[in-house]
C-alpha cells in the first residue's frame, strides 16, 4: 500500500452514523462496512499504528434500541444526548422516522449544532431530508434517492435538488442517492483523507465491482428501457446498443418498431418520460464510459464506436451529462486500476 496519503496518518478519524426508527439497514451498514474495513486494513499494513477510523452509531430515538425498516433489531452505541467530543464526520441514514418527518426536534437542533464543529456532514438516502430540516442545505446543491427528490423539494425550498448523481460534494457538505449509493460515497471520503489505493482496495475486499464517481447517473439507460410494458421499446434497446456508431434518428428507430415517426416519438416520451434523443444520447454515454475504463482504444476510436461524431462532440455530451471531460474520466479509472496491478506482485 501506497504511503503517499497515510504516512503520519495522524489521529483517529470519529465517523458517527445517525439512525432512527425505520432506519433503511443499507443506508447504514454499508458505508459504515467501508469505513471499518479501511481501518482494518491499514491496520493490517501498520500494525504500531492508531486505527484511522473508529465508528460509531448514534440514535436520534429516545433509546438506543432500534428497528429497521426490514425489521432488523439493533442497538445504537448511543443516543444524541451522549455524544461528547471531537468528532471528524457525521453521515445520517435514511428512513422511515425521517421520510415520514417525525423526527425528535431535540435531535434536529443537535444536529446543526455539533455540524458547528464537525469536518464535515454527510447523509444517505433519505438522510438527506433531515439535514435539510436542520438548514444545512439552504443555498446548496444536493442529491437523494430519485424516488424522495420531489419530496426534498418541497422540505427545502432553498436547496438545488439534483435527483441525478450517485452524490453531491457542496463545501464540507455531501449527500448521496439511495442505499448502495452510500458505499460510494463512503469509498470517496476513505479516498479524500487517504488516497485512492486504500479506496481501491476497500473496494476489492468488499467485492465492490467498480467504485462509482460521484458525477455518475443514479440511472442505467438500458435498465430503464426494460421496465416498460411494450415489447418493441424492450427490444429496441439490444438493436440500438448494436448500431450505435450509425445514425439514430426518430424516423430510423420508429421504422424498427414499425411505428409512424410521430406515434413513435409520442409513445417513447410518455413511456420513458424522455425522448427518443435524449435517450440515445444518455445509451451513448454509457457505452462510451464502459469503453473508456476498459479498453485502450483513443478517444476518436470510442468517439466513433458510440455515434458522437468526433471528439469535440463527445467532450460536450460528457461535460453536459456526467461533469466531467472524458480524459479526466478515463484517468480517474486509470489510476484506480493501477494498484490492481502492482498488488498482484505484492
Amino acid at each position: 500500500m501506497s504511503d503517499k496519503h497515510l504516512n503520519g496518518a495522524g489521529a483517529t478519524k470519529r465517523i458517527l452514523f445517525v439512525a432512527g426508527s425505520g432506519t433503511e439497514i443499507l443506508d447504514l451498514v454499508g458505508p459504515l462496512q467501508v469505513f471499518a474495513r479501511a481501518s482494518d486494513m491499514y491496520l493490517r499494513d501498520h500494525p504500531a499504528a492508531p486505527p484511522i477510523y473508529s465508528v460509531e452509531v448514534v440514535s436520534i430515538a429516545a433509546g438506543r434500541s432500534l428497528i429497521a425498516n426490514c425489521g432488523l433489531r439493533f442497538s445504537a452505541d448511543k443516543t444524541f444526548r451522549q455524544v461528547r467530543g471531537k468528532i471528524d464526520t457525521v453521515l445520517v441514514a435514511g428512513g422511515d422516522v425521517i421520510e415520514q418527518n417525525k423526527m425528535n426536534r431535540d435531535a434536529v437542533r443537535w444536529l446543526k449544532k455539533i455540524t458547528a464543529r464537525t469536518r464535515r456532514v454527510g447523509s444517505v438516502c433519505t438522510g438527506a431530508m433531515l439535514l435539510a430540516r436542520a438548514g444545512l442545505l439552504d443555498g446548496r446543491r444536493a442529491t437523494t434517492h430519485w424516488n424522495w427528490c420531489d419530496t426534498l423539494i418541497r422540505c427545502a425550498p432553498r436547496t438545488d435538488v439534483d435527483p441525478d448523481p450517485i452524490f453531491v460534494r457542496d463545501e464540507n457538505i455531501y449527500t448521496s442517492a439511495g442505499v448502495t449509493a452510500g458505499m460510494d460515497l463512503a469509498l470517496a471520503l476513505v479516498e479524500e483523507d487517504y488516497g485512492s489505493q486504500l479506496a481501491l482496495q476497500v473496494a476489492r475486499n468488499l467485492v465492490l465491482y467498480l467504485r462509482r464517481p460521484g458525477g455518475q447517473s443514479q440511472f442505467s439507460a438500458a435498465l430503464s428501457l426494460q421496465g416498460t410494458d411494450r415489447k418493441p421499446l424492450r427490444e429496441l434497446e439490444g438493436w440500438v446498443l448494436d448500431h450505435l456508431d450509425q445514425p439514430l434518428t426518430v424516423p430510423v428507430l420508429a421504422q424498427r418498431v414499425a411505428m409512424s415517426p410521430r406515434n413513435f416519438a409520442r409513445v417513447f416520451t410518455k413511456e420513458m418520460r424522455t425522448t427518443p434523443a435524449k435517450f440515445v444520447e444518455r445509451l451513448r454515454v454509457e457505452a462510451a464510459r464502459r469503453r473508456l475504463e476498459e479498453s485502450q482504444n483513443t478517444m476518436e476510436m470510442i468517439a466513433a464506436q458510440c455515434g458522437f461524431g468526433n471528439m469535440n462532440s463527445m467532450r460536450n455530451v460528457f461535460q453536459r451529462a456526467l461533469k466531467i471531460p472524458p480524459g479526466q474520466y478515463r484517468r480517474h479509472f486509470r489510476r484506480m486500476k493501477d494498484p490492481v496491478r502492482k498488488s498482484k506482485h505484492r
